[in-house]
């Protein structure tokens, strides 16, 4: 963390110090009792370098909090304790950043500034010290406009929030989004998070209208519905997150002149509803560019509560990543799914299918390049698989941009298929088929970059080695987004 500078003591322990601001204006303010980080001292006043923090006993006994309006104190006490535990400068320092963060992760301020200085009173204990935050609520209402970014398409959007409506992170938010690939998007959410339990819990409830082009299948697709999602991260510390969701919506699918026959006889509208549950353990150290660490997530959703469409889908995606000699990164990825009918009353649409190839995904194919086609249009699949292997490493001379930029060599191996292309009478051992017959294999490198650190972009020259002669190849693909393989 650097050098931290103190008063020099005189009487009394005195530590003046502050973590981005003014100090703040002690006389309107919450006070919570035991039983504040703006690190600076009075100007002209002598200071030394304190080397080991941790050798100077602290005891919290007061926090102070300015600039409360709109936000509860229960929601804030709930943020707070932590900081009673410090027992020495280094450790409150640290509960400070920790506190610091978690009041930002409320979504109710603009602005935290802190300040830290010895305790004055008759209450105070000789180690003790005051802890002032100074926050700056948001506005009752604010928009924005900006860009985002999906796989391989961007998209401008219109976004209207109220913030912490009845002072406990309670928030409404609209947003419009336009994409490069004539989609649009239409979403209304009500979130509320929760603060008074051991898990971090957020509450969502959008109504959602979005339309959306797949000419690699030769149909559009329009929805309407409603999503109820309960997020809940398991401790302040931990990486272990949960997703419990709910979804209805309407879908009503349009063929394009070209499409094959498959496609055109699941036209028309259809009604799902479904539950979903996503389970996650990310321990990388970042999203885009990992160096170390490794990631688990698996999905399983249940369509035919309602309406007629009826499935149980499961998703499987590990990565991990390890760097050898500072310089060299490797990364493993891999991807699964399976997608089995429920009853013969319930059906799976197009929509619901399985798709593998393009620039993100198995590189060397088409976007939804590969697996059961007909009359050019991707029919997707029920079963696939899908591997990677990647080597990263800095570009030549260390430019000062060379942490966004990275060399990029990979080879990757997948494959999708329909369950009943592969069953042999009842013999469902065929369907072990998937990992040995007719797997598709490329290799290539190119460049590999952050865009925005929002989206991850990718040059690539690539040289299929297995493929079927149905499969869309490609030997120069550019790629963008979030998740990839």
């Amino acid at each position: 963390m650097g050098t931290v500078y103190a008063k020099e003591p005189s009487k009394s322990q005195n530590l003046g110090s502050s973590l981005g601001g003014r100090k703040p204006n002690l006389g309107d303010k919450d006070t919570y009792y035991n039983g504040g980080s703006n690190l600076s001292a009075e100007p002209g006043t002598p200071q030394k370098a304190v080397r080991n923090l941790g050798d100077i006993k602290t005891r919290v006994d007061k926090v102070h909090v300015d600039g409360l309006v709109r936000t509860k104190d229960d929601v804030v006490k709930s943020q707070l304790k932590e900081l009673f535990k410090a027992h020495n400068f280094d450790d409150l320092i640290l509960q400070t950043y920790n506190v610091r963060r978690r009041l930002e992760s409320l979504g109710c301020f603009k602005n935290i500034n802190v300040f830290i200085d010895a305790s004055q009173g008759p209450n105070s204990t000789p180690e003790g010290v005051e802890v002032t935050f100074t926050v700056r609520e948001l506005r009752r209402i604010r928009g924005s406009i900006n860009t985002a970014v999906g796989n391989n398409e961007g998209s401008v959007t219109l976004s209207t929030e109220a913030p912490n409506i009845f002072g406990r992170g309670e928030r409404l938010t609209a947003e419009y989004s336009y994409g490069t690939k004539n989609s649009n998007h239409i979403n209304i959410s009500a979130i509320k998070p929760f603060f008074d339990s051991r898990h971090q819990k957020v509450l969502t409830t959008s109504i959602f209208r979005t339309s959306s082009d797949f000419p690699w299948s030769g149909y559009k697709l329009s929805n309407k519905g409603f999503l109820v999602n309960l997020a809940v991260n398991q401790g302040k510390r931990s990486k272990i997150m949960h997703n419990f969701q709910y979804e209805a919506d309407i879908r009503n699918v349009t063929a394009s002149k070209q499409a094959a026959f498959q496609v055109r006889e699941q036209c028309g509208p259809t009604l799902k509803s479904a539950m979903r549950h996503i389970f996650s353990i990310d321990k990388r150290d970042a999203t885009l560019f990992p160096s170390k660490g490794s990631l688990i997530e698996i999905t399983t959703e249940l369509a035919g509560l309602g309406g007629n469409i009826g499935f149980l889908k499961n998703e499987l995606n590990l990565q991990t990543n390890w760097t050898v000699f500072d310089d060299l990164t490797f990364q493993l990825g891999f991807q699964s799914g399976f997608l089995r009918g429920i009853s013969n009353d319930l059906k799976i649409n197009i929509v619901d299918q399985f798709f593998l190839g393009g620039p993100l995904s198995l590189r060397g194919f088409e976007m939804r390049g590969l697996g059961p086609r007909s009359d050019g249009s991707s029919l997707g699949g029920d079963i696939f698989w899908a591997a990677a292997l990647h080597l990263y490493t800095p570009l030549p001379f260390r430019p000062s941009f060379a942490a966004f930029i990275k060399l990029h060599g990979f080879i990757n191996a997948g494959n999708l298929n329909n369950l009943s292309d592969m069953k042999t009478g009842n013999d469902y051992d065929e369907y072990l088929k998937i990992f040995t017959h007719n797997v598709r294999c490329s290799m290539g490198c190119g460049i590999a970059m952050i865009l925005g650190n929002m989206a991850r972009v990718e040059l690539n020259v690539i040289m299929p080695i297995l493929f079927a002669r149905s499969d869309a190849l490609t030997q120069f693909q550019f790629g963008i987004g979030v998740k990839y393989l």
